[in-house]
């Protein structure tokens, strides 16, 4: 098997490597225009996405962002994690994982924290497996 490169993206081509990736997370994302415009926005909010390539491939991605809030301290946000489904029980959620977590302790975050839907048993079977504990739940309205 071909080894997997980390790294992160912030151009335009690799953003649209990894539209259809991300697209499998966020279905309602219509475009890749539309995908790159608002990255460009994110990044320029602190937002970092880190892809997983295997050759010329994305094959899986972790969107974050660092933070401070009065719950937490400083920490690192995980806006976005996926890996391909082909790709999934090869490690690469884990290995994108790991890297975050090395980079929100390089940063001084005392957490690294993140949100799941209550109906993804598979994802929080995952988390649980990555040493992250459930700690609430997120409410929302739309407004």
């Amino acid at each position: 098997m071909t080894a997997i490169a980390l790294r992160l993206i912030n151009s335009e081509p690799d953003y649209q490597a990894a539209f259809p990736i991300m697209q499998e997370l966020r279905p309602h994302l219509a475009d890749v225009a539309s995908f790159v415009a608002q990255l460009a926005r994110q990044t320029q909010q602190g937002y970092h996405l880190l892809a997983a390539w295997r050759d010329s491939r994305v094959i899986g991605l972790a969107g974050y962002r660092f933070q401070e809030n009065l719950i937490y301290g400083k920490f690192l946000y995980v806006d976005d994690l996926i890996t391909t489904a082909h790709a999934r029980s090869d490690g690469i959620g884990a290995a994108l994982i790991e890297a975050v977590r090395e980079e929100a302790r390089g940063m001084g975050c005392a957490h690294l924290v993140l949100d799941t839907g209550l109906g993804n048993a598979l994802g929080q079977r995952f988390y649980f497996r990555q040493g992250l504990l459930a700690a609430g739940l997120h409410f929302r309205q739309a407004l």
